[in-house]
């Protein structure tokens, strides 16, 4: 036998006291509906798919240029040299001979141009005073970014043996940043050929 299903009343609390004070309403979770587990999901949505997508594309956007696009670029410069065209001392003789039929260093991608405005590269190829450090400075800053600079023989790189004089820099890594020296008063074409293949290893392993 079946008893009949009775309704329960919901108690009110306003005749109900809470630490001696009346309450004059209902409970605010017992009074207003629940939210609908669907709104709760598109709330999380509304708020988590654009920071999602901001974190993909930064990721994205982080190994692609680590990735793809910063060795597209460092394989461009590596095989397309442009080095200043201007000549300090002997060193510069050798420097016009790797250039000839003998040695052909256009054949690794390195054509000198005679603007500063065009070069990535400045290979300083001689005795370097102080009455011309001003210029060289010069001819640095004017050359865009990204650039090199290569201390050919030993005048460039420490003085040579004019070190000691009052009017010699004694290496031009006092006035610009240096990246390649190469020895030898002067280096031979050889020498120098194998400056810019160690240059273009710098620039292959170039991280930004």
């Amino acid at each position: 036998m079946t008893t009949p299903a009775t309704e329960v009343a919901r108690p009110k609390v306003g005749t109900m006291a809470f630490e001696g004070r009346p309450v004059d309403d209902e409970l605010p979770m017992v009074q207003q509906p629940g939210v609908p587990f669907i709104e709760i999901e598109a709330l999380r949505a509304k708020e988590f798919i654009p920071a999602a997508k901001e974190a993909l594309t930064s990721l994205i956007a982080e190994q692609g240029q680590a990735k793809l696009i910063r060795p597209v670029f460092n394989w461009a410069g590596r095989n397309s040299l442009f080095p200043l065209h201007w000549g300090l001392a002997c060193c510069a003789i050798e420097f016009a001979a790797a250039f000839g039929a003998r040695w052909d260093a256009e054949r690794f991608g390195v054509v000198p141009r005679s603007s500063p405005r065009q070069c990535d590269v400045m290979i300083v190829n001689g005795t370097v005073t102080w009455k011309v450090a001003h210029k060289l400075i010069t001819l640095y800053e004017q050359m865009p970014e990204p650039k090199w600079v290569v201390a050919m023989g030993n005048c460039a790189t420490g003085g040579g043996p004019f070190r000691t004089a009052y009017s010699v820099v004694p290496g031009v890594d006092k006035l610009v940043p240096v990246d390649i020296y190469i020895a030898g008063c002067p280096p031979r074409p050889e020498a120098f050929l194998d400056g810019i293949l160690r240059l273009e290893q710098l620039i292959r392993e170039r991280k930004e």
